[in-house]
């Protein structure tokens, strides 16, 4: 079943895989962007799980909505004709352990954020948004542990825990679930949907210039950064081998730019410099032509 609203990635995760390319990131920098890497990931493993539900289902990812001026993010959603369930989605490798009502890794004392605590505050804030909207269904949520290496010790048994074990059984038990769903679900999903914050509050860019970035096209596929090409319609990159059109790769990098730079005037100059292996402006020009509304005139002609 192909999800009701799709995942996509954070505008700060592709900020972070851009700039990890074409800058030296801080070792905080770097952390960020593993650790967000890592967790959509996991979020992408879960999808191809819940993909497979044959059931009577409304599944919408990755949702940031806001209630009495309080942003809460879930990262799974999943709308039955009863019962409303709410995931969050951890991709931890390793061994931990619970304790007092904390999470450590297994041999250290170094407390990391409680993901039980998330998914309570997501259902706290989730239940009279519901309501607001009309709906007073009840909420089952989970912290669902996806990776096959984790292991938490000590877990309480009391606790809305899905292990990596209990994946398969998870599904089957949505497949199972008596669920026949009528309009009023779908303007419940549509008004959710609606209602997605695309800028979370959450978003942190490190600082960096124009000037300070490395020039080049990405890589679709590794990344990796590609500063040198032999043939101006199509690119191969030189470190995976993943071919792509200069136009396809062109257009991925004014994407890039306005992200990175969303003050900034898409013009032809711009672009050039910016992708600096295409040889001529009259290319990166007719791509633009093609692709984007051009305004003003002359010299100060631009792109939207």
């Amino acid at each position: 079943m192909p999800p009701y609203k799709k995942r996509i990635k954070s505008n700060e995760l592709k900020a972070l895989c851009s700039l990890n390319a074409r800058m030296e990131l801080s070792s905080k920098d770097k952390q960020r962007y593993a650790y967000l890497e890592k967790g959509y990931e996991g979020e992408l493993f879960f999808d191809r799980l819940t993909s497979k539900l044959q059931n009577d289902l409304y599944i919408l990812d990755d949702l940031c909505l806001e209630h009495n001026n309080s942003v809460f993010q879930i990262d799974t959603l999943i709308i039955s004709q009863h019962t409303i369930y709410p995931y969050e989605v951890k991709n931890y490798e390793g061994d931990y352990r619970y304790e007092s009502g904390s999470f450590y890794p297994k041999l250290s004392n170094d407390e990391i954020k409680n993901p039980l605590d998330q998914l309570k505050r997501s259902k706290a804030l989730l239940r009279p948004l519901l309501k607001n909207l009309g709906f007073q269904l009840p909420i089952e949520g989970y912290v669902t542990f996806v990776n096959p290496c984790f292991t938490l010790y000590q877990a309480p048994l009391g606790e809305p825990i899905i292990h990596p074990t209990q994946l398969n059984a998870l599904m089957k038990k949505l497949n199972e679930i008596p669920s026949k769903l009528m309009n009023r679900h779908k303007m419940l999903a549509d008004q959710l949907i609606s209602m997605h914050q695309t800028k979370s509050p959450y978003t942190r860019f490190p600082s960096y210039t124009f000037n300070q970035l490395e020039k080049g096209l990405i890589c679709a596929k590794c990344l990796s950064l590609i500063s040198f090409i032999e043939d101006q319609r199509r690119i191969v990159c030189k470190s995976c081998g993943y071919e792509e059109t200069v136009d396809s790769a062109v257009l991925r990098s004014v994407e890039e730019l306005v992200l990175l730079f969303p003050d900034i005037k898409i013009t032809t100059n711009e672009v050039f410099e910016w992708c600096n292996v295409i040889e001529s402006k009259k290319q990166i020009c007719r791509i633009l032509k093609q692709n984007y509304t051009m305004k003003g005139f002359g010299k100060w002609t631009y792109y939207e």
